[in-house]
């Protein structure tokens, strides 16, 4: 590893430290380096706040020592108003003679500006030092921009026999199938407290009553979304509690209220394009997708998924509902307390 990689490296670790905390924005780290020792550094903590490269700057503490520094950033700086001033204006400010980039920020108000500006002003630009890690870092920031979509998470459990559930109907719906263990409960709200929304479908929602909030750990809420086409969930369920911001996909005409929303759509087209492209306007840039069948099998025949993350318990049951088959090999395999815990990627 050169010198270039092993700071960008060090800017990767401290960008990760924003994760769940930053969206829309990506997650970036910031190095300032001045005769081989690190003077500065910072990350992007909170959407709305401070950028990484300016907490590295105003954390060098002499401030003398940066027109003859090397600024170190996994993503292109800023070149536009937005929340915050450009971060390339504050480069050029403290006359920062070499900047090197982990990879080119692909946002329409970005994407090459940042770089353009830095090179015009005679600063030293070198880019895509570690750029996979860079982009894989910030995949959801990524596929956002990309496929104006969000970045989606497929997660389910199911028994050793291939089973998420037992037959259930709205007359006779039961209590659901327990499947995986505490620890992998605990696991999947630490999950949805790093995405930006939350989904299931109108059955999971009849059935369960889920309530998709961040419970047993520290962390904020995602946006709940489920469909109801005709209105036919109870007043009284939690995703209807208006406890934190809901998202209703309906074919109804249905006034919203705080913290529950009602988009119409048409149901007579395919719905989940549909539904991407809302979620696309409201600037989510992720979706963790927790079933059931109909709704996972829907995104997943649409090709219409990045990740899945599936739980594999002993249990056996025989007979019940069919868990999704993904056509993929898993790119990993760990346990969680006894569960196994494969991930794929598509």
């Amino acid at each position: 590893m050169n010198i270039h990689e092993t700071y960008m490296k060090r800017c990767l670790e401290l960008a990760a430290k924003g994760f769940g905390n930053t969206a829309p924005n990506p997650m970036v780290g910031c190095v300032i380096v001045c005769e081989g020792k690190i003077i500065g550094e910072g990350y992007h903590q909170q959407f709305g706040q401070a950028h990484a490269e300016v907490n590295a700057i105003n954390a060098a503490a002499d401030k003398s020592l940066l027109p003859k520094s090397t600024l170190y950033v996994n993503l292109e700086p800023c070149s536009h108003f937005g929340k915050t001033p450009p971060c390339a204006d504050l480069i050029i400010e403290h006359k920062i003679p070499n900047v090197v980039i982990g990879c080119t920020d692909i946002n329409s108000a970005v994407n090459g500006r940042g770089i353009e500006k830095l090179i015009n002003t005679g600063i030293k630009v070198t880019a895509g030092i570690l750029e996979n890690d860079c982009k894989k870092l910030n995949k959801r920031f990524f596929t956002f921009h990309e496929k104006k979509r969000p970045y989606i998470i497929l997660k389910w459990a199911q028994t050793a026999d291939g089973f998420i559930d037992i037959k259930r109907t709205e007359e006779n719906p039961g209590k659901p199938l327990q499947i995986s263990s505490d620890e992998s409960r605990r696991l999947l709200h630490l999950w949805r407290s790093r995405e930006q929304a939350v989904m299931v479908g109108t059955n999971t929602t009849l059935l369960d009553n889920p309530q998709l909030t961040v419970r047993g750990i520290e962390g904020k809420n995602p946006l709940r979304i489920t469909i109801d086409k005709w209105l036919r969930i109870p007043k009284e369920y939690h995703l209807y509690d208006k406890s934190t911001p809901t998202l209703v996909f309906t074919a109804a005409e249905q006034p919203s209220e705080v913290n529950l929303e009602f988009v119409k759509i048409d149901f007579d087209r395919a719905i989940v394009p549909q539904i991407l492209t809302e979620l696309y306007k409201r600037s989510i840039q992720s979706l963790l997708l927790e079933g059931g069948e109909q709704l996972l099998n829907s995104f997943i025949s649409a090709g219409l998924w990045d990740e899945a993350r599936v739980f594999i318990s002993d249990k056996k049951i025989e007979k019940g509902v069919n868990a999704p088959v993904l056509k993929t090999v898993p790119i990993s395999n760990e346990n969680i307390s006894g569960d196994a815990l494969f991930t794929f990627l598509r």
